[in-house]
């Protein structure tokens, strides 16, 4: 018994191709053969019978009417798939700030490695020798509700979390927003303390 083979044979007219005649003019053949109509189209097509679209196809040049550095230029592009490319460590990504935040994270997998850093935060904090609090950051610890020692882990952990609360597009009450200014007022001091202290430790 003969099995009859229905892979798509060369040449075989397109199974897609409307119910039309050829595009050639004065040809009054089926069309069942397409060609992208220009290099600017190459998702608009024409509609060949076999013989015009092997003419078509012989006579296609890509780079007609491009200059050297023009053809020159746009196989650079085609060897990054069209997309731009920079050297390492320069361009836009390389001065994005990374933010755990803006990260989708349905399992929690950054929450978890965040609480987890916090927790160790705490429990070095807790071993080591109580240190008063300095003046300044008496009333921003205050506003935050924290205790010193801290560290600045657990200072944005809890800004967000009172930020969320208080945010005016989620809480528009007028003490809600005076509580989120007085919030970002008392991360921007605390931030401020770190930071100089990591630059007078480095």
């Amino acid at each position: 018994m003969n099995r009859k083979s229905t892979r798509h044979r060369a040449f075989d007219p397109d199974p897609d191709a409307p119910t039309q005649t050829c595009d050639h003019p004065g040809c009054d053949a089926p069309a069942g053969y397409r060609a992208p109509r220009g290099r600017d189209a190459l998702r608009s097509y024409y509609w060949f019978c076999l013989e015009h679209v092997r003419a078509y196809n012989a006579r296609w040049d890509f780079y007609r009417g491009m200059t050297p550095g023009q053809i020159e230029a746009h196989l650079r592009a085609d060897t990054s798939w069209q997309r731009p490319s920079w050297k390492l460590g320069t361009g836009t990504a390389n001065k994005a700030e990374f933010n755990e935040d803006d990260i989708l994270d349905p399992l929690d997998i950054l929450g978890a490695s965040r609480r987890s850093r916090a927790q160790s935060a705490q429990e070095k904090a807790r071993q080591a020798p109580k240190k008063t609090i300095p003046p300044e950051l008496q009333q921003p610890l205050a506003t935050l509700n924290l205790t010193w020692p801290i560290s600045f882990d657990e200072v944005k952990t809890r800004y967000r979390a009172l930020a969320r609360q208080y945010h005016p597009d989620t809480n528009p009450s007028p003490q809600a927003e005076e509580h989120f200014k007085a919030i970002g007022s008392a991360y921007t001091a605390l931030k401020t303390h770190f930071t100089r202290e990591a630059e007078s430790i480095s």
